[in-house]
């Protein structure tokens, strides 16, 4: 664990290091053969407490504000929320954070920050949230590799029915799949039912604190949440540092003036130091 009054400085800020443990070599194992892992307290208990503080606040503040067509129906999302609060900076820009995912990732040295996202699935009851349709997330990427991954932490108790990520083993070793989101009723399973070949990750009850990994490449999704309360969690996305940008066109990228066939030397994805 990392001392409270140890800082890092990154994206010209300085800033205090998040309390987050080292991957073990069984669930880099894991993760390289299924695509996926779960890490089990990840990240420490006050700190995670925090931010969930600062999610529900922010989220009591912009909530009607999430809209971004389909996605909505399954969850809200507060994009780049590390850039608006410095513990959520803390933690995406944690050294520790960006050598885990290096050891997990096959040959990479070095990676960048893609995107934060603060994430709320509300209660199905509400007709608020629906399930997140099976889908992966690389082939919206205007990237020339898929050496990506995510982190899904969960910022309070996530049982099972509350929505928690599932995931097709070893699907992330079919290449990519196609788009979901886009249309209505089409997502992988309806094009891939092939999929369901696949073993379906069992349904997992969460703990604050723990997370799941997930590469680029593994279609995930969620069922509805089945509880009274909004699921809350925080995902960092990370990707290979020597990644091209292949000029496709998508949101977060266009305008930033991004050079095609060079790496992604922008504020935007700031690489993130490992030690």
């Amino acid at each position: 664990m990392t001392g409270p009054g140890v800082t890092v400085t990154a994206m010209g800020i300085s800033i205090p290091q998040a309390p987050v443990r080292a991957v073990t070599e069984d669930e880099i194992a894991a993760f390289r053969a299924r695509g996926w892992a779960r890490l089990p307290g990840l990240v420490g208990a006050d700190f995670v407490a925090d931010l969930r503080e600062r999610a529900l606040e922010r989220l009591g503040e912009q909530r009607e504000r999430f809209r971004n067509g389909l996605v909505d129906q399954a969850f809200g999302q507060d994009r780049d929320i590390a850039r608006h609060d410095e513990a959520f900076a803390a933690l995406a820009l944690s050294p520790r954070l960006a050598h885990n995912v290096t050891r997990l990732l096959v040959g990479v040295g070095a990676v960048r920050l893609q995107v934060t996202n603060l994430l709320v699935k509300e209660p199905a009851d509400g007709n608020r949230h629906g399930e997140t349709v099976f889908h992966q997330d690389f082939p919206w990427m205007p990237m020339d590799r898929a050496s990506m991954l995510t982190v899904w932490l969960a910022l309070d108790d996530v049982p099972a029915d509350m929505g928690a990520l599932r995931f097709y083993d070893r699907s992330h070793r079919y290449g990519p799949l196609g788009r979901s989101f886009v249309r209505e009723d089409d997502d992988a399973l309806t094009r891939h039912p092939w999929l369901e070949t696949l073993a379906l990750s069992e349904p997992s009850d969460l703990a604050a604190g723990d997370a799941t990994v997930h590469h680029s490449l593994v279609v995930h999704g969620a069922p509805a949440n089945r509880r009274d309360r909004p699921r809350l969690s925080f995902t960092a996305t990370y990707f290979d540092a020597e990644t091209l940008y292949t000029g496709a066109p998508y949101g977060q990228t266009d305008g930033l003036g991004l050079t095609v066939n060079e790496p992604f030397d922008h504020p935007c994805f700031p690489l993130v130091p490992t030690a």
